[in-house]
C-alpha cells in the first residue's frame, strides 16, 4: 500500500473581524457536526485550555467510520492545527490562521496536509488532480457552509459571537 501525500492551500474571506472569527471558529460543540451537511455525530473532549480530541463519526456509503483528532489553539496568534490521529487519513494535518483584513474583515488562510492510502504509487500528475480536488472540496465547504454560517451568527457586522457565545473551559460545562 501506497501512501500518497496530499498538500494543498485555500484562503477563505469573512465579514466579521478576525478575534471574533477565530472565536466562533475555535468554539467546537457536538452540534457542529450539522454543518457538514452529511450523516455525522461529534464528541468533544478537553485536555487543557488549549488542546481537545474531536471525535467524529461518519457514515460514508452506509459504512461507519471513526476519526479522532487533535486540535491544538493559539489563541495568541489566531490560529490552530487539527491532526488526525485514527481514521483513513491518520497523521493528515491542517493549519488554520485567521488575518485581520480591516475592523470588519478577515480571512481564513488554510494549508492541507492529506495523507491518503492507496493501491499504488500516484505519478505527479495524478497527485496534483487528487490535490486539487482536496482543495476544490475543503474550500467549497468553507464557501457555502462554514462561512455562511460563521457570519450569520455573528450578524452582518461581524461583531460579537452572537448566539455562539463563548463558554468558559475552566468552568467544566464543555
Amino acid at each position: 500500500m501506497a501512501l500518497v501525500s496530499l498538500q494543498y492551500r485555500f484562503r477563505q474571506p469573512f465579514r466579521a473581524d478576525a478575534r471574533s472569527a477565530y472565536a466562533w471558529c475555535t468554539d467546537y460543540r457536538a452540534s457542529d457536526a450539522a454543518y457538514f451537511g452529511d450523516r455525522r455525530t461529534r464528541a468533544i473532549r478537553w485536555l487543557a485550555a488549549d488542546t481537545l480530541v474531536m471525535t467524529d463519526t461518519t457514515y460514508p456509503k452506509g459504512r461507519r467510520v471513526r476519526i479522532q483528532r487533535l486540535v491544538r489553539l493559539s489563541p495568541g496568534e489566531l490560529s490552530w492545527t487539527n491532526t488526525h490521529l485514527s481514521g483513513p487519513f491518520r497523521h493528515s494535518q491542517y493549519w488554520y490562521r485567521i488575518v485581520a483584513d480591516g475592523p470588519q474583515r478577515s480571512h481564513l488562510d488554510f494549508r492541507g496536509l492529506k495523507l491518503e492510502r492507496k493501491a499504488a504509487r500516484l505519478g505527479r500528475a495524478a497527485t496534483a488532480r487528487r490535490a486539487e480536488a482536496e482543495r476544490k472540496e475543503d474550500a467549497s465547504l468553507w464557501r457555502d457552509r462554514l462561512a455562511p454560517a460563521l457570519e450569520s451568527d455573528l450578524g452582518r457586522s461581524g461583531r460579537g459571537v452572537g448566539r455562539r457565545r463563548k463558554r468558559s473551559r475552566a468552568s467544566g460545562r464543555r
